[in-house]
C-alpha cells in the first residue's frame, strides 16, 4: 500500500517509495510491484500517470484518473504552471544560492529509445538551488579527512531526465547514493555508515492550479525515516529542517 496524499475525483496524488518504479519497463523484468499497478488496485481503477519520477527518487507522483484530465494536466506540465520542489542530499558543502542554466544531451533508453537521432542536440535546463544546511563528519574517506554535508532545495523549471542529478554532478555536489553520477568513494562509505542504500533525494512538493476545480493544490510528502536518521546524524534538528523546508 502506498501513501495517499491527495485525492479527488479527478486527481491521485502518492508518496512514492525510494526503488519503485512508475510503470514497467525493459529495466524491471525481475521487478513485480509498479507504482501504476499498486495505485490502479488501491483507487480501484485504472489511473494515468502525469509525470516521470526516476526509480531512485522518492516523493510526490501523480496520476490522473481519467483520460481528460491526464491530457490538460499535460498541458501544465507543457506550460510550466506546476512549481516542484526537490531536497537533496550531497556530498561536499554547496554554499549559497543560485541557477544551474546547463544544457543537457538527453538520456537515451537502449530499446525504447533505439529510434531516436543519437545526433539530437543538448536540451535547455534549468535548475535554482538554495543550501539549506551543511554538516561534517570527522572520518577520513580516500584524501580527505572529514566527510561533508548538504542539504540543498531545488527548484527545477524544466524537466530533463536526471536534470537534478545532472546537474548536482556539474557542480562537483553529486547526490549521494547516486550511483549513475555520483561519488565512488563516498558512495559505500555512506552505505556503510548509514546502513542502508538509496538515492538521497525527493521530490518534496508540488504546487499547481486544478485543472477541474480552478483550485490551487499543494501537494506535499513527508521525509521518510531514512531521512530522519540522516537528520539525526547529522545533528540537524527536525524543527529547523521543518523551518527551512515548509
Amino acid at each position: 500500500m502506498l501513501t495517499i496524499l491527495y485525492q479527488d475525483d479527478y486527481i491521485v496524488a502518492v508518496d512514492k517509495p525510494a526503488g519503485l518504479f512508475v510503470h514497467r519497463s525493459y529495466m524491471d523484468k525481475d521487478e513485480i510491484y509498479f507504482a501504476l499497478q499498486l495505485v490502479r488496485d488501491q483507487v480501484g481503477k485504472y489511473v494515468y500517470p502525469l509525470h516521470r519520477l526516476d526509480r531512485p527518487t522518492s516523493g510526490v507522483l501523480l496520476f490522473g484518473l481519467n483520460e481528460e484530465v491526464a491530457r490538460l494536466m499535460g498541458q501544465v506540465f507543457i506550460d510550466k504552471k506546476i512549481q516542484k520542489t526537490y531536497f537533496a542530499l550531497t556530498r561536499g558543502h554547496l554554499l549559497g544560492a543560485g541557477e544551474i542554466d546547463y544544457a543537457l544531451k538527453e538520456k537515451l533508453d537502449k530499446l525504447g529509445d533505439k529510434n531516436v537521432s543519437l545526433d539530437k542536440a543538448p536540451q535547455e535546463a534549468v535548475t535554482h538551488y538554495e543550501s539549506l544546511l551543511t554538516a561534517s563528519l570527522p572520518i577520513k574517506v580516500g584524501k580527505f579527512d572529514s566527510v561533508r554535508y548538504s542539504l540543498i532545495k531545488l527548484l527545477p523549471t524544466t524537466g530533463r531526465r536526471h536534470q537534478i542529478r545532472r546537474h548536482l554532478a556539474h557542480l562537483r555536489h553529486p547526490i549521494l547514493g547516486d550511483i549513475n553520477y555520483g561519488d565512488n568513494k563516498q558512495n559505500p562509505f555512506f552505505i556503510e555508515h548509514f546502513g542502508f542504500k538509496r538515492l538521497m533525494l525527493i521530490a518534496k512538493k508540488v504546487v499547481f492550479i486544478h485543472p477541474i476545480t480552478k483550485v490551487q493544490l499543494t501537494i506535499e510528502a513527508e521525509f521518510d525515516q531514512q531521512w530522519l536518521e540522516v537528520f539525526d546524524e547529522l545533528s540537524w534538528e527536525m524543527k529547523n529542517i521543518t523551518e527551512l523546508t515548509s
